[in-house]
């Protein structure tokens, strides 16, 4: 009879063996490398696609600054810069000077001279209209700083008008300070035609009037388009517009604490003076220009009766 004690021998077959060498993780990391070309490929793209007033204008966003990139002043929006040909706005120190304002003030000095070598004595007037001069020009420098930094946090701290930010420039010029809100490509600030702004160009404008209100510095108000412009009616043009958008922004800056014995002007220039003169039919030449004046008022800001 047969025996049955013999024991049954079961073999176990791994399959698979090389599971640990060739998993599924080489699958990760190839579409992590997708993944990062693809973002890299998209980078170069918007790169390519937006102009150079954007590209400054979010690089001045991740790193805001104020008038000036010099070590004497504050480094600013754009970078203490004009878009003219006179090139970058600096401190008032002899050796910033352009050589025409230099010679001049050589000049003005050497009138004093009374031939001995050392300065003498101005006439009473003079002497009056230096020692008034000095400080109202550095007290003004002081505000125009102050004034620029209020304005800018204005805007910031307004979610309305955060997709409008790089709308709104700031600069420093031998004028005073302006402020220039610009039409950008997809954004404008004016319906086209119409001298009534959108929402978020009058929240803009009405965040400034305060800070305005505060200085003793008079306003000047002009309005400006980019040349090529077309309108339907034919006894409304360019002129038309830009004067009464010019004068819509002194409206709403009154309605919101702007007196109008703040207001120099109200001018509408059309395209005469674009803001990039070697593109005229760019949309940022059509902007409105909210200038405070350097010059000194009639009276002293610190001068009591």
């Amino acid at each position: 009879m047969a025996s049955y004690d013999q024991p049954i021998i079961i073999k176990k077959v791994k399959k698979g063996g090389h599971a640990g060498h060739h998993g599924g993780a080489w699958k990760i990391a190839y579409a992590d490398f997708v993944t990062a070309m693809m973002a890299f490929f998209l980078l170069l793209w918007l790169i390519s696609m937006t102009t150079p007033e954007q590209k400054k204008g979010l690089a001045d966003y991740f790193a805001p600054a104020s008038l000036s990139e010099t070590n004497s002043g504050a480094g600013g929006v754009l970078a203490g810069s004009a878009f003219d040909a006179e090139g970058a706005k600096t401190t008032n120190a002899s050796s910033d000077l352009k050589p025409g304002v230099a010679e001049a003030r050589t000049k003005g000095l050497a009138s004093l001279d009374d031939g001995s070598g050392n300065l003498g004595v101005a006439s009473g007037n003079d002497v009056t209209k230096n020692a008034l001069e000095k400080p109202i020009q550095s007290d003004y420098r002081g505000a125009f700083e102050g004034a620029a930094a209020s304005i800018r946090q204005a805007w910031q701290q307004n979610p309305n008008i955060t997709d409008v930010q790089d709308n709104l420039r700031i600069e420093e010029t031998a004028d005073g300070l302006d402020i220039q809100i610009m039409d950008a490509v997809g954004r404008p600030m004016f319906p086209e035609g119409s001298k009534y702004p959108f929402e978020y160009t009058r929240q803009a404008i009405a965040s400034i009037a305060p800070i305005l209100a505060k200085l003793p510095n008079q306003v000047r108000i002009s309005g400006h388009t980019a040349s090529g412009s077309t309108y339907d009616d034919p006894r409304y043009g360019a002129w038309e517009l830009s004067s009464d958008r010019a004068n819509m922004v002194r409206t709403i800056l009154g309605e919101f604490g702007l007196g109008d014995d703040h207001v120099e002007s109200v001018v509408g220039r059309a395209a005469t003076q674009p803001l990039l003169p070697s593109d005229p039919y760019l949309s940022a030449n059509q902007r409105i220009s909210i200038l405070l004046l350097n010059a000194a008022p009639p009276v002293p800001p610190d001068l009591k009766p």
